[in-house]
């Protein structure tokens, strides 16, 4: 372990690491526009979907805690509790991951 902090600490005292990040010229992250249609396209039509399955997965799986309930199968019940959460992480994932793809878009506008 100690040959691996020698060799890191070598190369981090070495005066030309440092001039490595002024060679690269300043650069700004743009999408072409050719790409930019089809791109908010798919990630609308892929949010639309995943949203859609997780509020039928979810209205699925309330069916299930019904059906489970009223015929004393606890077994169905409980699994339909299990996709009810599902469903929601799903559908929280989908609403959070949509967010930052916008957010970290935008920033490069």
């Amino acid at each position: 372990m100690s040959q691996i902090l020698a060799g890191l600490s070598a190369v981090t005292a070495d005066p030309q690491w440092h001039t490595l990040a002024d060679a690269v010229p300043d650069v700004v992250p743009e999408m072409p526009k050719d790409v930019d249609k089809p791109v908010q396209s798919l990630l609308n039509w892929t949010a639309g979907l995943g949203l859609a399955a997780a509020v039928l997965g979810g209205l699925l799986g309330w069916a299930a805690v019904a059906v489970g309930h009223n015929s004393e199968r606890a077994a169905l019940a409980a699994r339909g509790k299990q996709a009810i959460l599902w469903s929601l992480f799903g559908a929280g994932g989908i609403g959070v991951t949509a967010a930052l793809v916008t957010t970290f878009y935008n920033m490069g506008k």
